[in-house]
């Protein structure tokens, strides 16, 4: 090993509960029937104009799919996002590491967020046991199950609890895997691995989540409906954690990225929603779309009949429906979250609108 190591079982961990979080369901949540604070009229034209999208792409069973930035469950939309789905509108949600870290928070102790500017200089800024064990340990588990990342999260929610297996029967299925099925035994002995270094017993590992109704990644587990995770290693507070297992990330997050691609596949028709997310969404996409249309063209087809929504803060200056990409000395062109969507393909409308806003006036206007 060239270099040194920082070695996070030294780390004093602190439990959850003694952090305070900035973020509560009881007062941070957003209701579904609230009314928009700040939709203008062109923005509150271009929500509508998507709302008919959706209708339309749903009415013919085409996917509406709809990625995000942990501030839209930061800023309490998950109640929006729930109805969204239990109304049949959104078909793949997709959001990043922190999402779901977030999502899990407000699922297990009603409360997100902390103050990083305060926490860091102390050594505590996301060092906190529940957070980084818990959603550590599902993926690990997730990663033996076959599970994605989304997925692993939000079953430990819905289940409120993880099956831990005996060693015996971790050890035997190793030893009796065919070839074929190599992934499978190497995830079972990274599960081994955490079970003998946590000294984990085997069984049902109850994790009681008072909130789960309130968890977007829960209720899609419920209702079969793809939520994918697409983390960066080393940006969540979960890689501070003795727990994190690097292999179990890659596994989860690589069968989401897969899975996401699919629905990509599949959006000829349909609608694709970014919503408050600089960077995620746009990488992902232009990935997945290369791959969907790579097997697209084999059959002697194409994926450009699909309509690319763009939701976030930054006022734009630059008509990107009628002008097409901006020259690189204009500062239109380093907006990843434009760009990128204007290169592929379909129709693409960018609105300037706070996420609470826009996702209140999309749900309203669908209801």
């Amino acid at each position: 090993m060239p270099y040194p190591q920082l070695d996070r079982h030294a780390l004093k961990i602190k439990p959850l509960k003694a952090r305070h979080s900035t973020l509560s369901v009881d007062r941070d949540l957003v209701a579904p029937d609230r009314p928009p604070a700040r939709l203008g009229a062109e923005a509150s034209a271009a929500t509508l104009e998507i709302a008919a999208r959706v209708r339309a792409a749903r009415q013919a069973g085409r996917p509406v799919m709809l990625a995000f930035g942990a501030h839209t469950i930061k800023n309490g939309l998950a109640p929006v996002l729930i109805r969204l789905m239990e109304k049949g509108w959104v078909t793949h949600l997709a959001t990043n590491g922190a999402g779901i870290i977030h999502d899990w928070e407000f699922a297990y102790q009603g409360m997100s967020s902390e103050d990083v500017r305060a926490g860091v200089p102390r050594g505590e800024f996301g060092i906190w046991q529940e957070t980084g064990f818990f959603i550590n340990l599902a993926l690990v588990v997730g990663a033996y199950e076959g599970l994605g990342y989304g997925e692993s999260v939000g079953a430990l929610i819905e289940r409120e609890g993880l099956r831990i297996p005996a060693e015996h029967e971790l050890a035997e299925s190793v030893a009796h895997l065919p070839p074929a099925t190599l992934d499978h035994a190497a995830a079972a002995l990274d599960l081994l691995d955490v079970i003998r270094c946590f000294d984990l017993k085997p069984g049902w590992l109850a994790v009681p989540h008072p909130h789960k109704r309130l968890s977007v990644q829960a209720t899609a587990y419920r209702l079969g409906i793809p939520f994918t995770g697409h983390p960066m290693f080393g940006h969540d507070i979960i890689y501070n954690h003795p727990m994190n297992h690097g292999a179990a990330i890659g596994r989860t997050a690589q069968r989401d990225f897969l899975a996401f691609a699919h629905s990509i596949s599949q959006l000829q028709d349909g609608v694709y929603m970014s919503v408050g997310s600089a960077v995620m969404s746009p990488m992902i996409f232009e990935k997945a779309l290369s791959m969907a249309q790579n097997l697209s063209l084999q059959k002697g087809q194409r994926i450009d009949r699909h309509f690319i929504a763009v939701v976030d803060l930054a006022e734009s200056r630059w008509d990107w429906a009628q002008s097409g990409e901006p020259p690189m000395d204009n500062p239109a062109y380093y907006l990843r979250y434009c760009k990128t969507f204007s290169r592929m393909g379909g129709a693409m409308r960018y609105v300037c609108a706070d996420n609470r806003d826009f996702l209140l006036g999309l749900s309203q206007a669908l209801d």
